[in-house]
């Protein structure tokens, strides 16, 4: 009897580890969708006004490192809570 919960608990463990393989997939959906949209829109900016492409440089790379968090942080929350 006690072989069998043995082997339970050990497959508890290794499903929580997968799920938060799955968790992290899933997070890094929203932030690749979000850096994908914030270069598309910047460069369509870029190339109707090319005189404002400083500005549209600065706040492009702002996007895309709040993108990145977001992932970053897809990242992490899995490890803490296991």
């Amino acid at each position: 009897m006690s072989a069998e919960l043995v082997n339970i608990a050990a497959t508890n463990i290794d499903i929580k580890g997968n799920l938060g393989a799955v968790a992290y997939g899933l997070a890094a959906i929203g932030p690749g969708v979000g850096i994908g949209v914030v270069f598309g829109h910047s460069i369509e900016a870029m190339a109707r006004q090319p005189e404002a492409m400083g500005i549209i440089r600065t706040n492009m790379f702002l996007g895309f490192a709040l993108c990145e968090v977001l992932a970053l942080l897809g990242l992490v929350v899995p490890f803490i809570f296991s």
